[in-house]
């Protein structure tokens, strides 16, 4: 019985370490998303930059401008030209965060500490799992592996000895 348990332990732990070895790989993934939507909204920002600079204001000058107008419209793709502003320097920080991130699944934590939630759900509808090849993948999934094998040694152990112990037979003192 103990064998089939010991078995059952490593192949939960097995289980647990393939599972753990894809939160650097979606990290990566994530990253990439990242990536483009950083340099999609630069591309945004700065167009509105040179609208603004063209028309001789600053970009200052023309958020104001369009926010402050009286036209609903107008006044809408202000509020979204500063929202887009905004996000770009969030996501900005983000990007280096990540580039700095060091340490093994420093990836990883870096996204679980501040992730862009838009981006995460999107990077997870389109995640396709993969083999760690990476030292953080392995590494994370090390972790998995010997936390779930250990905890189930554990409770496993422990109940193997609350049932052999409920089979000993009671001796009384002589």
């Amino acid at each position: 019985m103990f064998r089939v348990l010991r078995t059952l332990g490593l192949a939960l732990g097995l289980l647990a370490g393939a599972i753990a070895a894809q939160v650097p790989e979606f990290a990566q993934q994530y990253a990439q998303r990242l990536g483009g939507t950083v340099d999609e909204l630069r591309r945004v920002v700065s167009g509105f930059e040179a609208d603004a600079a063209a028309s001789g204001r600053s970009r200052n000058d023309a958020l104001d401008r369009l926010s402050g107008d009286r036209d609903a419209l107008v006044s809408r793709r202000g509020a979204a030209a500063r929202a887009d502003i905004a996000r770009l320097d969030a996501l900005s920080g983000q990007q280096r965060a990540l580039a700095e991130a060091g340490g093994p699944l420093g990836r990883a934590v870096a996204v679980l500490r501040n992730p862009d939630m838009s981006l995460a759900r999107a990077t997870y509808q389109d995640y396709v799992p993969a083999i760690p090849t990476t030292a953080d993948g392995l590494t994370a999934g090390l972790l998995g592996f010997l936390a779930t094998w250990a905890g189930w040694r554990l409770l496993a152990e422990t109940g193997w000895r609350m049932v052999r112990g409920r089979r000993r037979p009671v001796t009384q003192g002589a």
